[in-house]
């Protein structure tokens, strides 16, 4: 592995060991300054989700409250830390905090309704997107994809940070997002162009079962944190991917369902058809399949994912699919990665989610991701063996290219 040129976070021993890796404190002003320059004359806002937003976020009142540990953070890291001397810093304005409904999806679109710290209802559509320059949302669930689609018709530029905790506040969103971007870049430029990736997975009776995912030459993209200039954008806090949108899939591939159940998914088409048990609860078999046969689309295969960063394990996802050598597949829309898979091809509103499967140590150590090759015209690539960046992607990594 050549670690001569390569920074110090890509050793071989903070590969092997990403919990040692140090990292600088969380500074709120230099992460919205790197993310967002300029920043000067930007009026921001703080979203974030509830149950029961009018009466949780009038004066606070969650903060009085059990749980909410996402909310209290997007508080005491976001709203304080902007309004303690973050906003006089940044040139910027504003710094409100607000309250939606819950969509206990992710990236389901928002309900219009929002809330302020006074208790008054607002309109996201009226009073918060057209009005504001920056818009933070920080919430149990993924706002990427609406958010997105509401930035190209407003003009604001935002981050979605759903699920913050205080690893992800140390670790992931401590970091130079300025090499995050040059990372992601160098591996982007590795993989563009692909035309198709295969994965090999192993599970523990020693089985080995293989996804191929079509992706027909197109050109890879990538979340890199960065989101300046005046053109309206959100940026996926913590960022550091490389993703393609499927034009094909085929084959089988593991899931882990979250009550600890284990299946393999049969992939025909670019659509997981069916799931069969593996070990666990069959009656969650049973009801993913039903949810296949009633609205097909929840399992039509909306992305390919490869982390770029090496992060310690947040037990978020939001993180830890940004970690290098782990990769994720992603089912349900995709038109904020610039697919075709749109909320009103789904039979029911509540099924229009994009939802990852990632595949990473601490997530499925049933399997391991015995190896990811990659074919782009006569090249042909190993990209992980077994959760390790392989050969190829740390010479990618190690390049001295301007990117």
């Amino acid at each position: 592995m050549p670690t001569a040129s390569l920074p110090s976070y890509l050793a071989e021993d903070i590969l092997l060991h990403p919990e040692k890796r140090e990292f600088p404190p969380f500074d709120l002003v230099r992460l919205l300054g790197t993310v967002f320059k300029p920043t000067q004359g930007c009026r921001v806002c703080i979203l974030t989700d509830f149950d029961e937003p009018a009466e949780l976020i009038k004066d606070f009142n969650f903060l009085q409250q059990e749980g909410f540990p996402v909310q209290k953070k997007a508080h005491e890291a976001f709203y304080l830390g902007l309004r303690n001397g973050g906003l006089e810093k940044l040139g910027m304005s504003g710094g409100e905090m607000l309250a939606y409904k819950c969509t206990h999806g992710s990236n389901l679109d928002l309900e219009d309704e929002v809330w302020d710290t006074d208790g008054r209802q607002l309109s996201l559509e009226a009073d918060i997107y057209p009005h504001y320059d920056l818009i933070l949302c920080i919430s149990t669930f993924s706002a990427t994809a609406p958010l997105t689609a509401k930035c190209k018709v407003h003009g604001f530029r935002g981050a979605t940070l759903h699920g913050v905790n205080d690893i992800i506040l140390g670790s992931g969103l401590a970091v130079d997002y300025q090499e995050v971007s040059t990372d992601a870049e160098k591996m982007r430029l590795a993989m563009t162009g692909a035309d198709e990736v295969e994965i090999d997975f192993e599970l523990e009776d020693g089985r080995v079962i293989t996804a191929w995912l079509g992706l027909g030459g197109q050109e890879a993209q990538k979340s890199h944190g960065l989101c300046q200039g005046e053109k309206p954008d959100i940026a996926n806090l913590p960022a550091g991917e490389v993703y393609f949108v499927p034009r094909d899939a085929r084959g089988h591939f593991p899931m882990k369902y979250e009550d600890g159940t284990l299946g393999v998914l049969t992939v025909e088409n670019r659509n997981i058809i069916k799931s069969e048990l593996i070990e666990g609860n069959q009656a969650t078999i049973d009801a993913h399949n039903a949810r296949l046969q009633d609205d097909p689309m929840t399992g039509t295969l909306g992305e390919l994912g490869f982390g770029t960063q090496v992060l310690p394990v947040s037990y978020a996802d939001i993180q830890d699919e940004k970690v290098l050598g782990t990769c994720h597949l992603a089912t349900g829309r995709d038109d904020h990665l610039g697919g075709d898979i749109v909320p009103d091809m789904f039979k029911k509103h509540e099924n229009s989610t994009h939802d990852d499967i990632l595949f990473a140590p601490h997530k499925t150590p049933n399997f391991n991701i015995r190896q990811v090759r990659m074919k782009r015209g006569d090249q042909d690539e190993i990209l992980i063996e077994n959760f390790r960046p392989a050969r190829y992607l740390m010479d990618a990594l190690a390049t001295q290219n301007d990117v």
